[in-house]
């Protein structure tokens, strides 16, 4: 039997993310593969290029990925929760926009109960 909490909303899900990403290079990464993401877009529509589209996963992913399996060690939530992480994604992009990464960070750690160790 699993001890693993299981996720029935975004933002129940949102704080466990953010605890997934704590060290901030990890973040850095997930920051540029998601700009590149949105970068992708606008040109597929701007050029009407589709295959731009195709290189969404690729650029998302690949930054991600490395973030987690080089540096942070630990297992991506996309494997279980694809479409919370994707949004997860979006949302911490904006909160790095914003400056309000740090806090909440601080504030998932809180929630969900575990030490942040990159602090």
């Amino acid at each position: 039997m699993s001890t693993e909490k299981e996720y029935t909303t975004f933002w129940d899900f949102y704080p466990y993310y953010l605890t997934e990403h704590a060290r901030p290079v990890n973040r850095t990464f997930h920051f540029v593969g998601t700009a590149l993401v949105i970068t992708c877009f606008v040109l597929a529509i701007v050029k009407m290029q589709p295959w731009f589209l195709l290189a969404m996963p690729f650029c998302g992913y690949g930054f991600a990925w490395v973030g987690h399996f080089g540096l942070e060690k630990n297992r991506p939530a996309t494997f279980k929760y694809p479409l919370y992480s994707l949004g997860s994604d979006f949302v911490m992009f904006y909160h790095i926009l914003t400056g309000q990464i740090n806090q909440k960070v601080d504030e998932a750690h809180k929630i969900v109960g575990v030490e942040n160790k990159w602090k």
